[in-house]
């Protein structure tokens, strides 16, 4: 089966995940694709296949050469809760000509908004219908990953040594590595299959943290409300504004790390606001946390009581200092691109992957592209070559291990 009709096939199930739910899988949905997967792994041959308790799927495909290091590759099951994964109908644009692309009667890709797309010209994209998400995150790296294997099922003459894969769930909400057995894996080191644009590779990471407000306020009837009422929402707003106005995502990049302000709910009596922490730096992202709980205090010592509160929960960290002893992971995949003509982009993750914490459970762990772009949303669109490369960027660096 080829890379895009499995892409394709996975695309179409919902396996949206929900944060704040303590079960594992987060949504029973996200069983339908672990027991397709685990099916299409019987099916290939593979050994050792395992669906464990919490959705996690493992698989083995044995070596044809001795004494070769063990390679992992993983990718999540899961899509964003930020848009909805269900009916989900990729549309595919042959030869694409530079031009708008018509989603649907309300909705454009546009390469004025996305120049991106100009990269691409005269290849096949799949795109959504824009309505949905499309779910190359990540079900285009759990297709590559499964094309990857069945070339070398295939084609038994190509060299390789062990290689282990790991489909999980729940990474969107951060909990996709919480039941992951590293030992179990048994991996010298492994790759995340969990990237964006052609070429690119990463082996930085935000450091993050969630921070959550909680404001109470006092309630009182607004015809006798001077110097009485403390009004919950009107804080919230003040303790927004008490945050950098360009530490925010839309004002940055790289880098650079920045305050998200993700939910907000609030009455005069009660408000809560939810934010992401994140930098690169950890001095600074230790600032960060810091000046963010501060923000509570200042507005705290203003109207002299304990109105505002704060709870800061770290996440993952940056993954660098793991990875970067075992360098040998980046260089060879550097040198298989430049092999496969691809040019390398060693980028920093502006999010998390399972690969952060993969890394710090003793599992070295960088990030390859799947080939997708704008991520999350109705814009998401897919080359078809991207990602015909990254399957043949995987089996590429398996036989350079295997020399």
């Amino acid at each position: 089966m080829k890379v895009v009709e499995r892409f394709i096939r996975y695309a179409k199930i919902d396996t949206q995940s929900k944060e704040n739910v303590k079960t594992s899988p987060s949504t029973d949905k996200q069983w339908k694709l672990a027991k397709l997967l685990e099916e299409e792994c019987l099916q290939l041959g593979l050994k050792d296949v395992k669906l464990s308790e919490h959705g996690i799927l493992t698989a083995t495909l044995p070596a044809n050469v001795d004494n070769k290091p063990v390679i992992g590759w993983i990718s999540h099951m899961d899509t964003s809760p930020e848009l909805s994964g269900a009916n989900v109908d990729p549309q595919f644009i042959e030869n694409y000509d530079g031009g708008v692309i018509n989603l649907n009667e309300e909705t454009t890709l546009d390469p004025s908004e996305f120049p991106e797309l100009l990269n691409y010209q005269g290849q096949t994209l799949i795109t959504t219908d824009g309505n949905t998400l499309l779910g190359a995150d990540d079900k285009a790296g759990i297709a590559e990953i499964m094309a990857a294997i069945e070339t070398f099922v295939k084609n038994p003459d190509l060299p390789h040594g062990t290689i282990r894969i790991a489909f999980t769930p729940d990474e969107e909400v951060g909990h996709g590595a919480d039941h992951f057995d590293v030992e179990a894996f048994a991996c010298d080191f492994a790759y995340t299959v969990d990237g964006g644009a052609l070429g690119s590779i990463e082996y930085e990471n935000f450091n993050a943290a969630t921070g959550f407000v909680t404001i109470k306020g006092r309630g009182v009837h607004t015809g006798s409300a001077k110097n009485k009422m403390i009004n919950a929402s009107r804080l919230a707003f003040e303790f927004d504004g008490l945050l950098p106005s360009f530490d925010r995502p839309e004002y940055t990049e790289g880098y650079e790390g920045f305050y998200h302000l993700m939910k907000t709910e609030g009455t005069v009596e009660e408000a809560k606001l939810v934010y992401l922490l994140r930098d690169h730096d950890e001095d600074r992202f230790a600032w960060r946390k810091d000046y963010f709980a501060e923000c509570a205090n200042q507005l705290n010592r203003k109207y002299g009581s304990e109105a505002v509160s704060v709870q800061i929960h770290d996440s993952y960290q940056n993954m660098k200092e793991k990875v970067l002893p075992h360098y040998h992971i980046i260089q060879t995949a550097l040198d298989a691109m430049e092999s496969l003509e691809i040019t390398p982009s060693v980028d920093p993750i502006r999010g998390g992957t399972d690969g952060a914490r993969l890394s710090f459970m003793g599992l070295p762990c960088p990030n390859l592209f799947t080939g997708g772009h704008n991520f999350h949303g109705r814009y998401e669109f897919i080359p078809v070559p991207s990602m015909e490369k990254a399957v043949d960027l995987l089996v590429e660096i398996a036989t350079r291990y295997a020399k």
